[in-house]
């Protein structure tokens, strides 16, 4: 890809280079950090390696803000560069002071348009303007997203029970098949 960033931009880049490839050799962003990896413009900022690290260490919070926020799309299924530029929006959203919400979200949507599809910048404003108005209502997003996949998990749990429940009660009425023995032949071995 022939774009060029600078600055933090550039520093988003990256990290998001390197959570891509933590993700796809299922390592760890530190661990990516003490070997060999590829950045498409280097040297690695200090703001990507706090950036990388920092989603890394955060990822459980943050992956459950994006499943509770991503109706119809599970985190499996969503695109690695969305879910990885999401995470470092939400990221700096919840972690970084010094960044206001509005360029946090205006970054990501610039990202995505360079590095995701077609439909990757509006997916991505989406999920983040959703956080954003709930941060500015002071909603704890985190463990806002833990508690509603949590009831969620109770409530299929409950489902599933359910229709076992059904299912073995529907098994008790049935009437037992009769077995009927085969006629003896009168001949022995």
């Amino acid at each position: 890809m022939s774009t060029h960033f600078g600055g933090r931009t550039l520093a988003r880049s990256q990290a998001l280079q390197l959570l891509f490839q933590a993700e796809v050799n299922s390592r760890a962003v530190v661990d990516v950090l003490d070997g060999e990896y590829a950045l498409s413009q280097g040297p690695l900022d200090e703001y990507a390696e706090r950036l990388a690290l920092g989603v890394d260490e955060r990822r459980p919070d943050l992956d459950a803000v994006l499943a509770e926020r991503s109706t119809g799309w599970s985190l499996s299924r969503m695109n690695a560069v969305d879910r990885n530029l999401l995470r470092i929006a939400l990221y700096e959203m919840l972690d970084v002071d010094e960044v206001d919400i509005s360029v946090s979200i205006d970054e990501c949507v610039d990202l995505a348009k360079a590095y995701g599809t077609d439909e990757s910048s509006r997916f991505v404003n989406g999920i983040l303007g959703r956080v954003a108005d709930d941060l500015e209502a002071g909603v704890d997003v985190v463990a806002a997203a833990r508690e509603r996949l949590r009831v969620k998990a109770a409530e299929e749990t409950a489902r599933a029970e359910a229709e076992e429940d059904e299912a073995a009660e529907e098994a008790a009425a049935e009437p037992e098949a009769e077995v009927v023995p085969e006629p003896e032949t009168g001949e022995s071995a």
